[in-house]
């Protein structure tokens, strides 16, 4: 990285904020950024330690989420970036839930840092589950959706 591109930078402040990632390190030739959330500050040893807050509820059982099959092959995120379900606005979206797809067909794109990145599916099979809409961020590793290849 050559120059410091702060639209870049400021693409991946937002990707970090909307993310589970809580530290981000870019590193360079000669640029090093680091990027943290979430770390609370160290308390201040003249504070008095404050009584433990309630626990948080927790949803009902009947509210969890269930688990796919596990024969469903998970389609992830490559990198952090923004999830395109189509190739242009205003065109179909490359898949749908329901639709059968072929080894090597376009799923969705993932922009990063102004790079389209095509994500294909890696079996055959049917679209299960799209779990991700379309411009939303995502993260590295991030499940985008989910293929039955026995459909």
């Amino acid at each position: 990285m050559d120059v410091i591109n702060w639209q870049e930078i400021r693409l991946l402040l937002a990707a970090l904020q909307e993310s589970d990632v809580s530290e981000l390190t870019l590193e360079c030739k000669d640029f090093r950024l680091t990027l943290r959330k979430g770390i609370p500050a160290a308390p201040s040893p003249s504070l008095t330690a404050s009584p433990p807050s309630a626990p948080a509820e927790t949803p009902p059982p009947a509210l969890a989420p269930k688990s796919p099959p596990s024969h469903w092959v998970e389609v992830v995120s490559p990198m952090v970036g923004t999830f395109y379900s189509a190739p242009a606005p205003g065109e179909a979206d490359f898949v749908q839930v329901g639709q059968r797809v072929n080894k090597g067909q376009t799923l969705c794109i993932i922009e990063a840092m102004k790079v389209m990145n095509e994500i294909e599916a890696e079996t055959a099979g049917v679209v299960r589950e799209i779990l991700v809409s379309n411009g939303q961020p995502v993260e590295f590793g991030q499940v985008l959706m989910r293929l039955d290849p026995t459909g």
